[in-house]
């Protein structure tokens, strides 16, 4: 049985509807929150091996703000693009067509790999007026606080994608690696809430659609981050950070903010790379003053 969400009240009061369109050739789906005739909207992008429900506690504590939420290609309910790699510029495209199509002018927030793809996209092009970065990947992810264990993640998925399909599928949705992987990141001390954290990695982070597309995303998550982008975007930044973040640590993103033409960088004390889970009404308030 599903562990209660703390911000389930919250998100009952916020209205939502779930759509799908064709980007890329590939049947997108998307979750949009809040009222279609609000002031602000912003077109939110998710981390690696999750989906649109890891941000819906941030979506929580924005009432009154569009938030559009789509599941990247190969995770969630939206397959890869087809005919071609998961790598950046697939991911680059697909959020620019997406962005056209269904929320054109739209704040683009991305949290985790989703702030490589956001950056990228922004810097390539996608016309937005601000640009959000929440737990920023801001230094090669090989050389954070916890490299040796990004290493072994590399072996990790390499050998799933290499391994016959139904023992290397087993072992990419194995319950003891995610929750290892969830219990690395957590940093918080309230038991109820570690719970919870724990059950919505269970529940969803084994939602990709096959492991080679799996493989492809994490190879691009690895080789990417923000620094090779910030320079190029123009539009003023919001980068929301962790103190405690095991894959950038705060030097790192102080370094970002001062790459950026126009970047402000909030810092979140006693949180690692699960803001969005477990801070996630500071998020709110930074992102509400930001736009």
């Amino acid at each position: 049985m599903p562990v209660a969400s703390p911000y389930a009240s919250r998100l009952a009061r916020i209205p939502v509807r779930r759509a799908e369109v064709e980007i890329l050739g590939t049947r997108t789906a998307y979750w949009v929150y809040g009222p279609d005739d609000a002031e602000t909207s912003i077109l939110a992008v998710h981390g690696f091996r999750g989906d649109h429900h890891g941000l819906e506690p941030v979506v929580a504590h924005l009432p009154g703000v569009r938030v559009v939420m789509p599941d990247l290609p190969g995770f969630g309910e939206t397959p890869p693009v087809p005919g071609r790699p998961l790598d950046l510029d697939a991911f680059v495209a697909w959020l620019t067509a997406f962005a056209a199509e269904v929320a054109p002018g739209a704040v683009v927030l991305g949290h985790s790999f989703g702030s490589i793809v956001a950056s990228a996209a922004v810097a390539r092009g996608l016309p937005t007026s601000r640009l959000i970065l929440v737990n920023p990947i801001g230094a090669p992810a090989l050389e954070g606080p916890r490299g040796v264990l990004t290493r072994l993640a590399v072996l990790y998925y390499a050998a799933g994608a290499r391994l016959p399909d139904p023992v290397g599928t087993w072992l990419l949705r194995w319950p003891v690696i995610v929750r290892i992987m969830s219990i690395a990141m957590a940093k918080t001390r309230d038991r109820a809430l570690r719970r919870w954290i724990h059950d919505q990695h269970d529940r969803f982070f084994s939602g990709f659609s096959d492991r080679q597309a799996l493989r492809e995303a994490f190879v691009t998550s690895v080789s990417h981050d923000v620094r090779a982008f910030a320079p190029r975007i123009a539009q003023p930044t919001l980068l929301i950070a962790a103190d405690r973040d095991d894959i950038t640590p705060i030097e790192a993103e102080r370094a970002l903010r001062g790459l950026f033409p126009d970047a402000r960088l909030v810092e979140l004390t006693d949180v690692g790379h699960l803001i969005h889970y477990e801070r996630p009404a500071e998020a709110a308030e930074a992102i509400r003053s930001f736009v």
